[in-house]
């Protein structure tokens, strides 16, 4: 099997350059947070939707603008809030008078990179509208189907579900990204250093400094690639059994679905391509498995009462698997 790996080497050239050009106009303007870029990079390249949870304030749109920005691609933002309908993301049949037909409006979701900001402002009949588009990359509006360009991806951010106003996002929903990313508070030092760049240029005119990096035809190869890259059975086995063991842990009241073991699969190619590999190794899944995980699964009312999280389950799970050597 080894042998098959090393027979069948891919190009990442191309890959590793523009990885390293996002990564250099991200780290301009998003201080620290690196672990934060590099999973909207490997999101971005694994073809998966996102999520960003953090307090107001802790750059979680910026963050969604810039990964667009880097991307010679169409971009809309929708801004979620309480009165929103489902007509305003997807779009309406309006009336023509001079065809005296219905002719369907385009809504803002019809476009590569969506930025759907605070998306648990909305109640859950909004948030729905997402659902086909965001697993089948196609929106039905009054029975007719209307395809979405590729690429398609959904950037969406949400405030910590105690803040006020929010409502919890169903769990079909939270299903469909492939990460759930928490921005935290700056360390001290990053803060220093986000005030000191800040008080000389503001960010508007830091944003206008980002250029494209990649267009979407060297997205969808890109993808194409990293699709393409080795990954032994030991490895399928190892992540199969992390996420089967969601399953039976007892500290879990809801565990991780099959879409779960391939987004764990997909985002760990990505991530080994991000580091120049053309092969997975256990580490890679390692890495992404909270950010994949930690929003697919529900612990149990006991352990919740008792101050722990879906991560710290998570990890207690990975510590507890064999390591495939």
């Amino acid at each position: 099997m080894e042998q098959e790996m090393f027979n069948h080497r891919t190009d990442l050239s191309q890959l590793s350059q523009a990885v390293e050009q996002i990564r250099q106009q991200l780290s301009k303007i998003i201080v620290g947070q690196q672990n934060t870029i590099d999973l909207l990079i490997a999101g971005l390249l694994a073809n998966g939707h996102l999520l960003l949870e953090g307090v107001p304030g802790v750059a979680k749109t910026l963050s969604a603008k810039l990964v667009a920005k880097s991307i010679d691609a169409t971009f809309s933002r929708i801004q979620f809030t309480p009165d929103l309908m489902p007509s305003d993301v997807l779009g309406t049949a309006v009336f023509s008078p001079k065809t005296a037909e219905f002719q369907f409006r385009q809504g803002p979701i019809f476009g590569n990179i969506i930025l759907v900001d605070e998306i648990n402002r909305a109640p859950a009949k909004t948030q729905s509208a997402l659902f086909e588009a965001m697993e089948e990359r196609q929106v039905t509006v009054d029975g007719h189907t209307y395809k979405l360009t590729e690429p398609f991806m959904v950037l969406a951010t949400q405030n910590p579900v105690e803040q006020e106003g929010t409502y919890r996002l169903p769990e079909a929903q939270l299903d469909r990204f492939l990460f759930k990313i928490e921005i935290k508070y700056p360390t001290l030092e990053e803060e220093i250093e986000i005030l000191t760049q800040q008080h000389q240029q503001d960010t508007q005119h830091q944003l206008e400094d980002v250029k494209p990096v990649l267009d979407v035809k060297q997205i969808i190869a890109l993808r194409a690639v990293i699709k393409s890259l080795f990954v032994e059975p030991k490895l399928l086995a190892y992540a199969a059994q992390i996420v089967h063991e969601t399953r039976e842990n007892k500290a879990l009241y809801l565990g991780a679905s099959p879409r779960a073991s391939l987004a764990l699969i997909n985002s760990a190619k990505a991530m080994a391509a991000m580091a120049g590999r053309d092969f997975v190794t256990p580490d890679d899944i390692v890495r992404v498995a909270s950010p994949v995980l930690a929003h697919r699964v529900m612990l149990s009312p006991e352990k919740e009462m008792e101050g722990l999280t879906t991560a710290d389950i998570i990890a207690q799970i990975i510590k507890k698997i064999e390591v495939p050597r």
